[in-house]
Formats: C-alpha cells, sequence, structure tokens
C-alpha cells in the first residue's frame, strides 16, 4: 500500500524548498540593487564590485529553482494553486535574473560618471533608484508572504517609475545641449536610469505573477504608466 502522508509530506517540503530558493535568490537580488545604488551615489568601488560578484550566486539559484521546478511538474501533478505558483515561480525567478543583471550594469557605469565642474546633479536618479527599490522590496515581500494586496501596491507605483524617468531623460538632455563637457556623464547616468526603469518593469512582473498564483486572476495587460501604456510583452531592451 502506498503511504500517501509520506507522499504529502514529501511534496509539501519540496514546495517549502521551491519557496525558500526563490526567496534567496530575491534578498540578494535586492541587495544587489541596493549596493549598485550606494555605488552611484557615493562612488563606492567596492560596492560596485560586490555588486557583480554576486551574480554568479543568482544564476546558480535561477538554475537550481528551475530544476526543482519542473521536477515537482512532472512527478507530482500539481494541481490548481499549487500549480500556479509553480509556473509562476519559473518566470518569477527569471524576472529576479534580469534585475541582478541590471544592478551590475549600473554598478559598472556607476565607476565611470563624472559630474563634469559640479554641474550635474544626482538628486533625481537617487529619488528614483528609491522608489524602485522599494517597489522591488514590495514584489519580494508579496512573493515570500504571497500577497495579493501587497502586488496590487507595485503595479499601480509603476507610474511613478516612469514618470521619474521621464523627468529625469528631459533633465540630462539638457545638461547636454548646454556643455559639451556633460555629454559622456550624462549617457552613461541615461544607461543608469533607463536600467533602474526595467528593474522596476520587472518588479511589476513579479507583482504581476504573484497576484495571478494567489488570486487565479491576471491584471489587466496594459498598466497604469507614465505616459504611454506598454503591455507586460512589451520587448525587453538591452540598455546594458
Amino acid at each position: 500500500m502506498v503511504d500517501r502522508s509520506h507522499i504529502v509530506k514529501s511534496y509539501e517540503q519540496e514546495l517549502g524548498q521551491l519557496r525558500s530558493m526563490v526567496s534567496q535568490m530575491g534578498g540578494i537580488v535586492e541587495n544587489q540593487v541596493a549596493l549598485a545604488l550606494s555605488a552611484i551615489s557615493e562612488q563606492n568601488e567596492e560596492a560596485a564590485s560586490s555588486t557583480t560578484q554576486q551574480d554568479a550566486s543568482v544564476d546558480a539559484l535561477e538554475r537550481n529553482v528551475e530544476s526543482l521546478a519542473i521536477r515537482l511538474l512532472a512527478l507530482r501533478s500539481p494541481m490548481a494553486s499549487d500549480l500556479r505558483e509553480i509556473v509562476a515561480t519559473l518566470k518569477i525567478t527569471g524576472d529576479l535574473e534580469r534585475i541582478g543583471d541590471y544592478a551590475s550594469s549600473i554598478a559598472r557605469r556607476s565607476l565611470r560618471i563624472r559630474t563634469a565642474s559640479g554641474q550635474l546633479t544626482l538628486t533625481g536618479l537617487r529619488s528614483m533608484g528609491r522608489l524602485v527599490q522599494d517597489n522591488l522590496r514590495r514584489s519580494i515581500d508579496a512573493i515570500t508572504q504571497q500577497d495579493s494586496s501587497r502586488a496590487m501596491e507595485v503595479w499601480h507605483s509603476d507610474r511613478a517609475v516612469d514618470e521619474y524617468y521621464t523627468a529625469l531623460f528631459r533633465e540630462l538632455v539638457t545638461y547636454m545641449m548646454e556643455d559639451p563637457r556633460n555629454i559622456r556623464p550624462c549617457t552613461e547616468l541615461l544607461f543608469i536610469a533607463k536600467n533602474l526603469e526595467r528593474i522596476g518593469d520587472h518588479a511589476t512582473n513579479i507583482a504581476e505573477r504573484v497576484f495571478y498564483a494567489v488570486t487565479g486572476e491576471n491584471l489587466p495587460s496594459v498598466r497604469p504608466r507614465g505616459g504611454i501604456a506598454t503591455t507586460e510583452n512589451s520587448a525587453d531592451k538591452n540598455e546594458q
């Protein structure tokens, strides 16, 4: 006779392991973003180096999560909410891996910034960074707590990130037009701002996936945007 209680217990342990690995991956990525922002604000070479060094850990966790998720799908035949959670987890780890890549790109570019003659200010970029960091933290909390309400908060906050990016773009272009010496540092800052905007998009992706996993319902395909509305499936640009 098959010991059903043992099978159920083993299945629950594997689900718990999957959740633990995703949570660990989210923590590393969140730390990468924090370090990258420190590298910008303080021209901190150590923080920039530490950001890129953590890429290997993120990649390894992504592979482990994928392997366990496929095992669960193949051998456990999960149903309903468990199935949604496992499928969402596969997609979420892809978003987290991309966020780590963007954080590493920001860290590398931060070391090439030179605020020419003290004319440039990083105030707007820091404010945008704090908002993106907060959205990422809330999206990771939504994963670990399976909290659809928190996921909705992140989804609605995406508009503010876009508005910051638009304002920064206009400000930096103005600096470049005023003084050619600003072109190089402003170009780096534009790429950094775009990477932050993409991190915000991936945080919103995560929120949408958590909302679906928890409720079984999809959020609208057109997000609230600060400017032109785009769908989740819009092309992921390589601003790295």
